[in-house]
């Protein structure tokens, strides 16, 4: 998801957002540390997902919105 996309969204969506993705980080964790996740690289896609959600959870908390 997009940047953009996400600067939309409000604080409780960006938080429900967040669950979802550190869920579905875990899930992909998991399948490659047993071997069975064929494309690797969606493991770092996903770190970057949540780290850009938090980024946006933080600008949006402080500036008291």
């Amino acid at each position: 998801m997009k940047t953009k996309d996400l600067r939309e969204k409000s604080v409780e969506e960006l938080t429900a957002l967040l669950d979802e993705q550190q869920l579905n980080q875990f899930r992909l964790r998991m399948a490659k540390a047993t071997g069975q996740l064929g494309k690797s690289h969606e493991v770092q896609v996903a770190r970057k997902a949540v780290a850009r959600i938090k980024t946006l959870l933080t600008e949006k908390q402080g500036n008291g919105q």
